[in-house]
């Protein structure tokens, strides 16, 4: 700085230093527009560069992310042996003889159609008894199914069928 090289700021306490650019020759206008060619020409190359990197990172995520051959090879026995249990199981069920006719299946159908009914049917009697019952007693809904030792459906997670 006493040298007139480097010229100091002060600012408070603190001291900057930066080079003295008046010692620095001046650059002519064609000097400037070449550097500023320079400067779009980097840039340039930078973005190209940025880009090519942006695809190469994508490329090595996928990459990355895909199985390899052993992992792939691995899965592919796998999945030969569920596809064998699979046809082996088809099989059996083809060969086997006791299969239900349409009629057994129709009457089975219509059977448990019924028996629904008919549940729904006592289930819808039983509540409304239970319920004028209920209108002249003095406890609650719970305490005289617990005395009187009724048991519901919701109790046991029993629900009717659709």
């Amino acid at each position: 700085a006493q040298q007139g090289r480097v010229r100091e700021k002060v600012y408070g306490k603190q001291k900057i230093y930066f080079a003295d650019q008046e010692q620095l020759p001046a650059a002519s206008d064609a000097e400037l527009r070449g550097l500023d060619g320079q400067i779009a020409a980097r840039s340039a190359q930078l973005q190209a560069l940025q880009q090519s990197c942006r695809h190469m990172e994508a490329e090595l995520k996928d990459l990355n992310s895909s199985m390899t051959t052993p992992e792939i090879s691995r899965e592919i026995e796998a999945l030969r042996k569920d596809c064998a249990g699979y046809t082996e199981k088809l099989e059996r069920i083809k060969s086997a003889t006791n299969h239900v006719t349409p009629e057994e299946k129709e009457k089975v159908c219509r059977e448990q159609q019924l028996f629904r009914r008919e549940w729904r049917r006592r289930k819808r009697m039983a509540t409304e008894l239970l319920d004028a019952i209920l209108e002249g007693y003095p406890k609650s809904k719970k305490q005289f199914f617990e005395e009187v030792g009724i048991e519901t459906d919701e109790d046991h997670g029993v629900a009717l069928p659709a």
